[in-house]
């Protein structure tokens, strides 16, 4: 065991504690980034939901991954009370477009960037069992245990936010041409 000190608090941590956080932390991150599309504050999420999990380490032991994404749902419901509370931020706007002809890179974060737009039309619950099932690769019954709901509900979400999100890229796919064919010197 080693000791680290977290928040003026000495934990022994235990060395499955580490080789959980080697093996996980980058799906928990991407999972954070995916609901949130924000990669700052995804990994001051990670961080909490790491320092929460180790202090609570005994009881996680037996099912890290589910007591992880159970801790990060809850800071994401956390922040969203949080946010609800501010001034919305507006977005640059979409400049990717513009360097359309630069190559497979724009393409690359074209993509990311749709994929990103369209889980934030998604209603919470819908994008985080979307993360979950497909992007953290959790079951069912741990998607519906990490959010506190039954495995009929995280199957409704799913079909539900899998179509919306077929709608949405389907119009992204169609914006998308639509401006690349507006950009001059495209043709």
């Amino acid at each position: 065991m080693t000791n680290e000190r977290i928040a003026g608090t000495v934990l022994q941590l235990d060395p499955s504690f580490d080789a959980f956080v080697s093996g996980g932390s980058a799906r928990l991150l991407r999972s954070a980034y995916l609901i949130i599309g924000d990669r700052a504050h995804a990994e001051d999420l990670l961080q909490v939901t790491l320092v929460r999990t180790a202090r609570r380490w005994e009881s996680a032991r037996e099912a890290p991954d589910a007591y992880a994404y159970r801790v990060l749902m809850n800071l994401l419901k956390d922040r969203q009370r949080g946010l609800s509370r501010r001034v919305t931020e507006q977005p640059l706007g979409d400049q990717v477009a513009t360097f359309a002809a630069a190559g497979d890179h724009v393409e690359a974060v074209s993509d990311r960037d749709a994929l990103v737009r369209a889980m934030k039309l998604l209603p919470a619950r819908q994008r985080e069992v979307v993360v979950l099932r497909f992007f953290a690769d959790l079951s069912v019954s741990e998607t519906a245990a990490a959010i506190g709901s039954s495995q009929g509900s995280v199957k409704t979400h799913t079909s539900r936010a899998l179509a919306k999100l077929r709608e949405a890229l389907a119009d992204d796919d169609h914006d998308a041409l639509t401006v690349r064919t507006e950009v001059p010197g495209a043709d």
